[in-house]
């Protein structure tokens, strides 16, 4: 990677009163997949008309590819691709026609876009799918030749807008798989706006969490999980085994456990924990594995399993959106 190649800088974007965008700070770096996550109205929409110079800022600056997008947006689409929600091709056309047009429209005509047209409907696997009308097409199919659609031109950089929306299961894990591959094979830029969790975090190396119209916070998924979670950075996970009878010498389960919160209590680092059906959660200020496990086989109890928790896009989002964090 070399540098930023989409800067954002204090951009705002009011309709009214209302603000849709609110001094909005983001740099996206060359050959990096960046995923902008937040709910539906969140803004990011209208932050990528802005970038794409089809939404002139109320204040603030936007350059993308070192090109002002306000004051020359011809400029900026000849080196963006953008994929929005929902594709719009001609229905009683084919495939492989629709692309032809789009390379018409891109001044490559003859061999030249013959041999584009059918490279880019191979990569994205539709080359069985070449001949048949657009409006037999499923959703995911459509995606995919929207994908080598904003692909025709060479863009240096793609701006995918919700694109696995309404996709099946199968047909998401070959579109993430694509964008993947877009990025590590040919080194683009690849922004990635979705409301999706699990998606963002398939594919993106840095993600920007973004709600009403404000960028809460932006960084990789340990960046962020470190910066949120930092008082209690670990959580391990633990299961006993029911105890022995009595009659053996052990004590009950119910006592057991309760002896047990009360031991792992004492263990300097550990700060809370928690017990749901011999399932215990604990929360930790460093690693305690190996002195919650003897403490365990200490108390007589049996090991079922000891893990220790990894935060996730699910854990951080829901920690900034649902956990009263302060974040102004």
């Amino acid at each position: 990677m070399d540098g930023n190649i989409i800067e954002l800088v204090d951009l705002t974007k009011k309709y009214g009163s209302f603000t849709a965008v609110n001094q909005l700070n983001l740099s996206v770096r060359k050959g990096e997949i960046f995923g902008l996550l937040g709910p539906n109205g969140a803004g990011k929409s209208t932050t990528i008309l802005m970038m794409l110079g089809l939404a002139d800022p109320t204040s603030g600056s936007v350059t993308v590819c070192g090109i002002d997008s306000t004051s020359n947006p011809i400029e900026v689409k000849r080196r963006v691709g953008y994929l929005p929600e929902n594709v719009g091709f001609y229905s009683n056309r084919s495939g492989f026609e629709n692309l032809m047009f789009t390379a018409l429209l891109n001044r490559l005509a003859g061999r030249e876009a013959k041999q584009k047209v059918e490279k880019l409907l191979g990569w994205v696997g539709l080359s069985d799918e070449a001949g048949k009308k657009t409006g037999k097409y499923s959703r995911g199919m459509l995606q995919r030749l929207g994908l080598a659609d904003v692909l025709i031109k060479d863009p240096e950089v793609v701006i995918l807008d919700e694109p696995t929306l309404g996709i099946d299961p199968t047909g998401v894990r070959e579109f993430l798989d694509l964008i993947v591959g877009l990025s590590r094979q040919e080194g683009l830029t690849v922004l990635f706006s979705s409301h999706d969790l699990h998606h963002v975090q398939q594919v993106c190396d840095r993600v920007g969490l973004f709600v009403s119209g404000k960028l809460l916070a932006e960084g990789d998924i340990e960046t962020l999980s470190k910066k949120l979670f930092s008082k209690n950075p670990y959580v391990i996970e633990t299961s006993i085994s029911k105890a022995p009878s009595d009659a053996s010498g052990f004590p009950g389960k119910e006592y057991l456990a309760d002896r047990l919160i009360e031991t792992l209590q004492r263990i300097d680092g550990i700060v809370s924990v928690t017990n749901r059906d011999d399932v215990f959660q604990i929360e930790c200020s460093r690693d305690t594995t190996p002195e919650i496990a003897r403490a365990i086989v200490e108390a007589g109890a049996g090991l079922n399993y000891l893990k220790k928790k990894e935060f996730g896009l699910d854990d951080i989002y829901y920690r900034y959106f649902d956990g009263g964090v302060n974040h102004e």
